[in-house]
């Protein structure tokens, strides 16, 4: 259970760095639009903080990491909300910034995010059925 709750709290600073960021990186450049960067908080307290506390709650009643498919899960989720948030502060701090980008770099960003977003959903899914398996 202490493991999951100090991953809880990792993704809650990364969010909150990411949110303090977000907030004085735009107002240095004078930016006022919408980007990406102001996603990046919510998605680590999301996808990250959250997650993991109920991963903990539930870890308290069953044995999940005795299954399989939560041992993938954990790797494979760890692998995928970071992933995704890196990418999108690459993709904000360009937005920010108003660098133009070659269509292979726009796209290499874009794919990246999307190989981050996909093991993210895959992770979530494993993370389902992990629970579902233990639920008696």
């Amino acid at each position: 259970m202490k493991k999951y709750i100090n991953l809880s709290l990792i993704y809650a600073i990364l969010a909150m760095g990411g949110g303090v960021f977000y907030r004085e990186f735009t107002k240095y450049n004078g930016f006022s639009g919408t980007t990406v960067l102001g996603k990046v908080h919510t998605h680590f307290f999301l996808l990250g903080m959250i997650v993991f506390l109920l991963v903990a709650l539930f870890q308290e009643k069953v044995d999940l990491k005795q299954q399989k498919l939560f041992r993938i899960f954990f790797v494979v989720y760890n692998i995928g909300v970071p992933l995704t948030g890196i990418m999108m502060f690459v993709r904000g701090i360009t937005q920010v910034l108003g660098m133009e980008l070659s269509k292979g770099a726009d796209a290499s960003i874009s794919g990246i995010a999307g190989i981050g977003h996909i093991l993210t959903g895959f992770g979530m899914i494993l993370l389902l059925i992990s629970l579902k398996k233990s639920a008696k």
